[in-house]
């Protein structure tokens, strides 16, 4: 809450935990608490039944426009002056679910591209206080024919952002 509120400089968490051990509660609570201050929280998940459970949730592909194909210079669909861009630049917190299931393409291309709309290019996504959740030990990304190593590579772990 003081990451937000205070703007400090280590604004981005990671929620860990096995199924039901109350993440999703904790997401619904903290959106609740800065939505009914007047501020914009966007919750999103990384599968369409994760993103179900979130207050207002979309799933990130939805949300940030990332492409389908995505590779490690991809950016995301937005454009600067839009009516996204601007929710994206008035908005608070990031709440992400089910993390450990993207590709880290993905959360690569939507930091480069909150960067861009944020025009702060030397801020991990832009400025924007992100909340990101999951479990390591479930789902990995899904890479069709993939070899365990191209599985680990696909990984957020691997990610420069980390």
């Amino acid at each position: 809450i003081s990451a937000v509120n205070n703007e400090e400089s280590n604004r981005h968490f990671f929620v860990q935990g096995p199924a039901g051990t109350g993440k999703t509660f904790i997401y619904s609570t903290i959106c609740h608490y800065f939505r009914r201050q007047g501020k914009i929280v966007l919750c999103v998940a990384s599968s369409g039944i994760a993103s179900l459970l979130l207050p207002g949730g979309r799933t990130s592909h939805t949300r940030f426009k990332i492409p389908l194909l995505i590779n490690e210079s991809s950016t995301c669909m937005i454009k600067k002056n839009t009516q996204l861009s601007e929710l994206i630049k008035n908005t608070s917190l990031i709440i992400w679910d089910e993390v450990p299931m993207q590709h880290r393409h993905c959360f690569e291309a939507v930091n480069r591209t909150l960067q861009d709309i944020c025009d702060q290019p030397d801020q991990l996504f832009g400025g924007i206080p992100v909340v990101l959740g999951g479990d390591f030990a479930q789902i990995p990304p899904v890479i069709v024919r993939g070899s365990r190593a191209d599985i680990v590579s696909a990984s957020l772990i691997k990610s420069s952002l980390i």
